[in-house]
């Protein structure tokens, strides 16, 4: 069974303005972060924006480009109305690759799909092993907890587990949720019509609204780097000597 990529790419960014369109080494971000979705097992690879800008760069570069609304919150709200748009079949299995990682290795994109169709669950992401303190308790480094099963059991950007003797924190047991994601096409079509959930508003991560719906959550750890996404001018400045080596 094979699988799509759909790269959400809006324009707006509070932190980084425009920075999808950022060079990076003579490329945009956006097309540094396609070129790594053309290299997985993907069948079909599309860019999908509501912005002129974004869509006339990628189509430059020869991308798919899929118009989408301006008024979408999150990058599964904007996958949602691709899947439609384009019409795909509800068992059909699409990966979300944010159009700001442009580090993300093709192995893994692979690794997500693969993971779906084989759990047979509606949703599939990945994780890392946290190995220093600094980032356990980073709030902007989202952890993941899950079961023997591989099934999410919490997300948040507080550090968990909780360690009640401070002094004993074992790294052994934390994880960096790498926010890639593999969903059915059915599962977006339920999605639109949920409700965004109170604790997705307090955390401020759409996953947990896929959990307080009853939907379970695949987790494994990734089998390649995924480097980082960008954020910040800082972050833009790391992923262009990263890039250079």
């Amino acid at each position: 069974m094979g699988f799509s990529v759909i790269i959400p790419a809006r324009y707006a960014s509070s932190r980084l303005p425009a920075k999808l369109l950022k060079d990076i080494n003579g490329k945009s971000l956006i097309e540094h972060t396609y070129l790594n979705a053309v290299k997985s097992d993907a069948s079909r690879v599309i860019i999908a924006t509501d912005d002129e800008r974004i869509k006339t760069i990628a189509e430059d570069f020869g991308a798919e480009v899929c118009m989408t609304s301006d008024s979408h919150t999150s990058g599964t709200s904007r996958i949602s109305e691709a899947v439609s748009v384009l019409d795909f079949k509800d068992d059909d299995v699409v990966v979300n690759l944010q159009g700001d990682e442009p580090m993300m290795s093709p192995v893994a994109i692979n690794q997500v799909a693969s993971n779906l169709i084989s759990s047979g669950l509606s949703v599939a992401t990945l994780c890392e092993p946290i190995d220093t303190k600094e980032s356990y308790f980073d709030e902007n480094c989202v952890k993941v907890v899950y079961n023997s099963r591989g099934k999410a059991m919490y997300f948040s950007r507080s550090p968990v587990p909780a360690f009640r003797d401070s002094k004993e924190i074992n790294l052994d047991l934390c994880f960096r949720h790498i926010g890639l994601y593999a969903y059915r096409v059915d599962f977006l079509k339920d999605y639109i019509n949920m409700t965004i959930s109170s604790l997705e508003m307090a955390e401020k991560l759409e996953q947990l609204t896929f959990l307080t719906e009853g939907f379970e959550i695949h987790v494994e750890i990734s089998r390649a780097s995924t480097g980082f996404g960008v954020d910040t001018e800082s972050d833009l400045i790391k992923v262009k000597k990263e890039l250079k080596k």
